[in-house]
């Protein structure tokens, strides 16, 4: 493997088209969720990727909504993986529509470079989607197959409601060099209807769907680049 060196190119997710592109998406899929819903929640995977055990299912043991997304990289675990250790708000963005997460207010730059001092995430480490809302913790760290962050409010002591969910990156070795790049996010929560609109399937769903759709199509266009 070689280092890339700096692009010095703005994100795919940057502008006018980019942004477009995602609310079209988002809108859509929030439109088609009857009718593709069940399948969405299973992008990407193959045989029983969609249920296999993956570190961190443990942190949200009984959740009330899952969902489990891959994609094929032609490139081996140690490429793939420094492109996951520097997800972040402050450190290396999500790789997704940048443009359009900025108009939510999100402040996130997402890099086209591998950034030596975000490579080490540190277990009990925050990582924030929203400079506002509640930090995710940095639960799992095992490179360069495994990042797990649990987002618990309660645990954090940011608000009394109770939900809690989990967003795993896992990076399996796969034939011929290549990997298979898996997320899943487990969630549960109370009934009140702060934490459901917080942790609730809708109407988070189609917008996790949508964006970590695009998150794990630019890794891997990233790591393929970098082989």
């Amino acid at each position: 493997m070689r280092n890339p060196e700096p692009s010095r190119r703005r994100s795919p997710g940057v502008g006018i088209l980019a942004t477009l592109e995602g609310i079209a998406l988002i809108i859509w899929h929030f439109i088609a969720t009857p009718f593709i819903g069940r399948n969405r929640l299973r992008w990407g995977t193959t045989g029983t990727e969609a249920t296999d055990p993956l570190p961190g299912d443990q942190l949200v043991a009984e959740p009330k909504w899952t969902y489990t997304l891959a994609v094929g990289i032609k490139a081996p675990p140690e490429t793939v993986w420094p492109w996951v250790a520097q997800v972040g708000q402050k450190q290396g963005g999500f790789y997704t529509y940048e443009t359009l997460e900025n108009l939510a207010g999100c402040k996130i730059t997402n890099t086209t470079d591998i950034l030596p001092e975000h490579q080490h995430p540190p277990v009990g480490g925050e990582i924030y989607l929203h400079p506002t809302a509640p930090p995710m913790r940095i639960k799992m760290v095992e490179p360069p197959h495994a990042l797990v962050l649990l987002g618990s409010p309660a645990e954090i002591k940011a608000e009394g409601s109770w939900g809690m969910s989990t967003w795993q990156f896992v990076v399996q070795p796969a034939p011929g060099d290549t990997s298979r790049f898996i997320t899943r996010g487990r969630s549960d929560y109370s009934p009140g209807w702060k934490t459901r609109l917080s942790f609730g399937r809708f109407p988070i769903e189609p917008i996790t769907f949508v964006m970590s759709r695009k998150m794990m199509i630019e890794i891997k266009r990233l790591a393929e680049k970098s082989v």
